[in-house]
């Protein structure tokens, strides 16, 4: 049966919605560093029928009878995340980095325990500490934040507070930080204080897994992640574990915090897993990095500054607002009307309101998969600096919309499915 037939037929309305997303992907320039596109493997895993099957429990321990295949996908997905990570335990039943997040905390923390996470605004995440966030209701918050001078970690800076705090656990990561963390260093300061030290590696697992950044698991008791942006895997959620902690993290994850595991999300990461220990996706890893910082000097060099100067991974902090006068908001506005997407920002220490934001965060990830190379990242950071730096005249914006489809027809991405949905609103139908 072709892709999406029967779709088409019953709901043309949703069939339309996703003809327009997928055309959406495939002609603009994807630059937000938390995305990324999957091969048509997972997508496949993804719409298959163990979507229809409950299995609450684990393998061989359900609550329900006829999971024996389910099992199956199950232990291959734990198998190949243990092997590579190289970690003891593997809990692949996150929906969500969120979710592993929460069952993590929940594991060894009670209400009003000290959790020590990045500052949100410094470039940590929601659920590290947030006050809207249940991790920030739920628990005591004292954060840590970069160095003004230098604009990255100060180890000494985060034993401070470690010590004058004495938290329950450290939590380490971030969403918007582009430089190497030293997981070495945070582990020392989390057995100075007695503490427990997280690693959320969301958005570096790929990198981890490719071997471009130093890996968190040899120091971390437990470390989490999602699985769908440099890993390249589905929208969902991880948690690797020393052996010691294995069930209070299982049990934390189900009973604790979620219900029936979405099986065919788990075939799809099991899928992902198996890409991921091949030598292809470490070229890929490697190319992400270098793209980045190829972006980067580009950028720089034509008058953007960059936070912290640089990166060591797959994305960019950079000040708009101090290097042309341009909000976050407005920037990535404008940078959307010619075809590049990425998000607005907060730096540090920033001025403007998070909706605001005086900077934007950009991504090589979806681009590097998509086959983009140097020569192509030059001609990107050619455009988003054309888009800034002048008035955005109507003229302007036709060329550089011109620009953006010359670079994407030349490398399509899914040009099989593209050509079932339609190739966008015009010609979908509905």
């Amino acid at each position: 049966m072709e892709w999406f037939s029967a779709l088409r037929e019953s709901d043309p309305n949703v069939f339309k919605a996703i003809a327009d997303e997928t055309w959406r992907q495939h002609e603009k320039l994807e630059l937000i560093a938390s995305e990324n596109f999957v091969d048509q493997a997972v997508l496949e895993a993804l719409g298959q029928p163990m979507q229809n099957k409950y299995a609450e429990g684990y393998p061989k321990k359900r609550y329900y009878g006829g999971c024996e295949f389910v099992d199956e996908v199950e232990k291959f997905a734990r198998i190949r995340a243990k092997k590579l990570f190289g970690a003891d335990h593997a809990n692949v039943q996150p929906h969500s980095g969120a979710q592993a997040n929460s069952a993590a905390y929940a594991a060894f923390m009670n209400p009003g325990d000290t959790l020590m996470g990045m500052e949100l605004s410094h470039g940590g995440h929601l659920t590290h500490g947030h006050p809207l966030n249940s991790s920030g209701k739920l628990y005591k918050i004292v954060a840590y934040g970069v160095d003004p001078e230098t604009e990255r970690l100060n180890y000494d800076m985060v034993r401070k507070v470690a010590q004058d705090n004495k938290p329950k656990v450290i939590m380490v990561g971030a969403s918007a930080y582009p430089r190497f963390i030293d997981f070495k260093a945070m582990r020392e300061i989390a057995d100075e204080v007695g503490a427990l030290l997280f690693v959320d590696m969301a958005h570096i697992a790929g990198l981890v897994a490719g071997g471009v950044h130093p890996s968190p698991v040899p120091y971390a008791d437990v470390v989490t992640t999602t699985v769908h942006k440099t890993l390249r895997g589905p929208r969902s959620g991880m948690i690797l574990c020393r052996e010691e902690h294995a069930k209070a993290i299982d049990m934390a994850v189900f009973p604790g915090h979620q219900g029936g595991p979405h099986m065919h999300v788990i075939a799809a990461k099991a899928v992902c897993f198996g890409q991921a220990l091949k030598d292809e996706f470490k070229a890929y890893a490697r190319q992400v990095v270098k793209n980045a910082q190829e972006l980067a000097d580009e950028l720089s060099g034509q008058g953007l500054r960059l936070v912290s100067g640089g990166t060591d991974n797959h994305l960019i902090l950079a000040d708009v607002k101090g290097s042309f006068g341009l909000t976050g908001k407005d920037a990535e506005e404008r940078l959307d009307s010619v075809g590049i997407t990425l998000n607005k920002n907060t730096i540090p220490f920033d001025q403007e309101k998070p909706f605001i934001a005086s900077g934007i965060r950009l991504g090589t990830p979806a681009l590097t998969t998509r086959g983009f190379r140097e020569p192509e990242f030059r001609r990107v950071a050619a455009l988003i600096i054309k888009a800034l730096k002048n008035e955005m005249t109507d003229s302007l914006r036709d060329e550089i919309n011109s620009e953006v489809k010359d670079l994407t027809s030349s490398l399509p991405l899914y040009p099989e499915l593209n050509a079932i949905l339609g190739g966008g609103s015009e010609s979908a139908g509905g």
